[in-house]
């Protein structure tokens, strides 16, 4: 029995080993990627519209309450296990990023005791080693797993399906990936990767794993619309910006303001739920790391910088230059977008058409660049006499080698005296955070020193954003934000001498207004910057900062994910429709196009020939009335002729209505399912004999009778809000109606049956 078991893991093991792509499938989904990303040729929009044929009606019949008891039971259940998975791949990017760089910086400052150039030189192997790991998985092993995610997700949920971004393939390469390129010191973070994870495992658990790696579960698989498939990324979105900053609030106000297009009041019920139970893993395993047992991972890791103890209050002396930080924010993100863009369209355009070597180069390259100049900056300044330990009894300086905290010994001729711009430079991203928000250091950092790092720094996060590596841009963002906010802290200082000021204080709205320049979040971030620093007295003004920078941003481009997404040619529908679209109805917007149309009785070789010489998703079905007269009854979508096409269950030999009574033997609705994590079915795949393809075929019970229609003369701005706030993927066109047979108002809509109202009162909370 023993041997049996052994035997069948190894089977399945052998069979997982051999579905793992090898270096050619790897680059060629790389090619498939890219072309799906460029001008958006491959990019096919999601139905989240419920498609109402006859499969669909025979299943909601079939289904009582206990299925719907189960059904919301379900949706409970995953969005516990989307935030225990979320919070766990949280903690172990977030262990092995800390003890990789701990390593790193422990071996760097042991050897340097005896010889700076050897010291280098190990520094730059423990970087380009990193590195070269987060390079190589993403070019051959997850090409989808490149960049934040952060477009694509929001793509994802506006309705756009880029193909990849959601495969088990991108959640280990967006894991594995971001441990070495954010461990290898390179100016780019973790966050944005993680919201992509987060993403990842909704969607993975709302299909009951990966098929394709035969690590699925049948009885769990109910979520087959896109529409409920939606609803678990979007949780998962919220749940990696809570993992990522411990700020579960922030979370759901994220994939609220951020990412998702559709919200609703059930759903923020669920997305809340996820975000607490993130938290909650996050603290339980800090709490186990405190003890020792997690190695270099300490105090740092999880962003959380506690100012609290900072400055108190503020004057009205102090809004002028709190206004110009976000001045400042504002015109240094919007440049950062811009730059970015250009670099980041020449690499795609020109660059990274050459293969994977010459990606693999190009990272590598930046990273001796960026290794070489966190190293070799700080040699060129000269050392700080330690604080007097009898006036600051709490300050360690310097510190040891290898660990955590401010004062940093490096190059420095005295055991009493610390480098400030090591004190940036070797640290952590978030450690080097924690030390510029940090309170009761006056004067710890030169405005020299300061400097040198937001221009170092800055240049090295626009050419490095954009790379075959995941990277985020949150960290970046609050480290070039807090080193200028904390240069005009000090001038503040110098200027109001007498006033209780803190230079921290101003490194975080600094911040926090690089952000709203950049990524133009208000809300969301604003509470985000609240609860990772504990300080609810900064919250008006860190509203302050937010709005001018975010007005300052806008009025030169738009934010940094809507620049990406245009870049990847992904179609985003924004909130508000153009202005010239007042003007202009829904038939002078259609007036080009040629409608391609299917009979309810069509010939199986004339679906195949449409098919072949065109790429539309959606056909307009019609049928012809007893008086002669073209009636359309519905609308056929592409994946249900492809699906069709490949039964061949259906085809019959007379040109005459079908049974409808024996469609549900062959067929149930989630037939129709296309997978999440599959390209779906091509023609091209499909292979049919000439005397198959003389059959005919009834499209009567698979097509949609009820599609969303609109008159000619609706201007196409009142389209857009029905496309967008409906979640759509075609609307029809027709002429003005003739006659009306009704009017449903507001109290037609609210009846409910008696015998049916447990029914109905359920429904309303899935």
């Amino acid at each position: 029995m023993l041997s049996n078991h052994i035997q069948n893991g190894i089977e399945t093991a052998r069979l997982v080993w051999s579905r793992l792509p090898n270096s050619e499938e790897a680059e060629a989904e790389e090619e498939e990627f890219a072309r799906r990303s460029n001008g958006g040729a491959g990019v096919e929009s999601l139905d989240y519209e419920v498609i109402e044929n006859y499969a669909y009606r025979e299943q909601q019949a079939q289904r009582g309450k206990l299925w719907l008891w189960y059904y919301v039971c379900l949706k409970w259940l995953f969005a516990l296990l989307i935030g225990i998975g979320t919070g766990l791949a949280a903690v172990f990017i977030n262990l092995a990023v800390e003890n990789f760089s701990g390593w790193k910086y422990a071996a760097t400052f042991s050897i340097i005791q005896h010889s700076y150039f050897a010291g280098f030189v190990v520094y730059i192997i423990f970087n380009l080693g990193l590195v070269f790991s987060s390079v190589f998985i993403v070019t051959h092993f997850a090409p989808a797993a490149a960049g934040s995610g952060i477009p694509e997700i929001k793509g994802y949920l506006n309705g756009v399906d880029t193909h990849g971004i959601l495969l088990f393939r991108t959640l280990i390469g967006k894991i594995f990936g971001s441990i070495g390129s954010v461990g290898g010191g390179l100016a780019l973070g973790k966050e944005g990767p993680l919201v992509h994870t987060g993403a990842c495992i909704a969607s993975l658990l709302g299909q009951c794993g990966s098929t394709k790696y035969h690590l699925s579960s049948r009885w769990l698989r109910i979520f087959e619309s896109d529409r409920d498939r939606r609803d678990l990324v979007t949780c998962g979105c919220a749940a990696g910006v809570a993992a990522a900053f411990r700020a579960p609030v922030g979370g759901v106000l994220f994939a609220l303001e951020e990412v998702t297009s559709w919200w609703r009041s059930q759903l923020m019920w669920r997305v809340f739920f996820t975000s607490a139970v993130v938290a909650v893993v996050v603290r339980s395993a800090m709490g186990w790391c405190k003890s020792g047992k997690c190695g270099h991972f300490g105090s740092g890791g999880f962003i959380i910088w506690d100012i609290s103890g900072g400055q108190e209050d503020y004057s009205f002396q102090e809004l002028l230059p709190m206004a110009i930080i976000g001045v400042i924010g504002g015109l240094l993100g919007a440049l950062f977008n811009q730059l970015t863009l250009y670099i980041t369209n020449w690499r795609r355009k020109d660059l990274h058409k050459k293969g994977n070597r010459v990606k693999i180069i190009e990272v590598c390259l930046i990273s001796l660049i960026t290794s070489v100049i966190s190293f070799g900056l700080p040699l060129f300044r000269k050392c700080s006499p330690c604080p007097n330990s009898e006036v600051n009894p709490d300050i360690e300086c310097p510190r040891p080698p290898g660990t955590d905290g401010n004062f940093v010994n490096f190059y420095c001729s005295d055991d009493k005296e610390y480098n400030d711009l090591a004190t940036i430079f070797f640290n952590t991203q978030d450690d080097a955070i924690r030390n510029l928000f940090s309170a009761k250091t006056f004067h710890e950092y030169s405005a020299q020193s300061l400097l040198t790092f937001l221009v170092m720094f800055y240049s090295l996060a626009v050419v490095t954003f954009g790379t075959a590596v995941p990277a985020g841009q949150f960290v970046p963002g609050i480290m070039i934000g807090s080193t200028y906010g904390r240069l005009v802290g000090m001038f503040v200082v110098k200027f109001y001498k007498k006033l209780n000021v803190e230079e921290g204080t101003y490194a975080l709205l600094g911040a926090a207004s690089f952000l709203g320049g950049s990524m133009r979040m208000t809300v969301s971030l604003c509470v985000i910057m609240v609860e990772i620093t504990n300080n609810l007295k900064l919250l008006p003004l860190i509203m302050l900062v937010l709005l001018i920078s975010k007005a300052v941003g806008d009025f030169f481009n738009s934010g940094l994910y809507e620049e990406q997404a245009q870049l990847r040619g992904i179609p985003l529908l924004e909130s508000r429709p153009k202005q010239y679209m007042r003007t202009m109805t829904a038939k002078e917007a259609c007036k080009n196009q040629k409608v391609v149309y299917f009979s309810r009785i069509v010939k199986v070789a004339d679906i195949v020939s449409i098919l072949r010489s065109n790429k539309h998703n959606g056909f307009p079905v019609v049928d012809h009335g007893q008086n002669g007269e073209t009636l359309v009854i519905g609308l056929i979508l592409r994946s249900h002729l492809l699906v069709l096409l490949q039964s061949k269950a259906d085809f019959q030999n007379s040109p005459f209505p079908c049974d409808i009574r024996g469609i549900s033997d062959r067929h149930n609705f989630s037939d129709f399912v296309k997978p999440v994590s599959s390209k779906g079915a091509s023609i091209e795949e499909i292979h049919l004999t000439e005397e198959e393809l003389e059959l005919y075929l009834d499209l009567a019970p698979f097509l949609n009778p009820s599609p969303y229609i609109v008159p000619e003369d609706m201007t196409l701005a009142k389209v857009y809000n029905l496309f967008r706030q409906l979640g759509l993927r075609h609307i029809f066109v027709v002429p003005r109606a003739s006659r009306v047979i009704g009017l449903i108002t507001r109290k037609d809509l609210l009846i409910e049956e008696n015998d049916n109202s447990e029914s109905m009162e359920l429904q309303s909370t899935v």
